[in-house]
């Protein structure tokens, strides 16, 4: 099963922290949690048309939430945090917020 990029690529992550690493290149994302280094750079690359030197992950688990007397658990997820390359271009969704 071939995945699209726009598959891999959930959603962006916008935090304080997340945002000050937007001025050394770094871009932080949501990922599928069976996406690998390789096909997140790949995605990056295509989805945004920009060059990726190197990319962190990491494995978040859900956090535990209570609904009354019930106590749920919101589902286990992926971020990457990309770096691009000293000529890349940023990546322009971002530039806006």
């Amino acid at each position: 099963m071939m995945l699209s990029p726009h598959d891999i690529i959930v959603k962006p992550i916008v935090t304080e922290k997340s945002m000050d690493d937007m001025a050394e290149k770094k871009y932080t994302f949501k990922v599928m949690k069976k996406a690998n280094k390789v096909q997140i750079a790949n995605a990056v690359e295509t989805v945004f048309g920009v060059k990726v030197e190197k990319v962190y992950t990491m494995n978040m688990t859900g956090k535990k939430k209570r609904m009354g007397r019930f106590v749920g658990k919101r589902s286990d997820w992926k971020k990457a945090i990309v770096k691009l390359t000293e000529d890349s271009k940023e990546i322009q969704f971002f530039e806006g917020l």
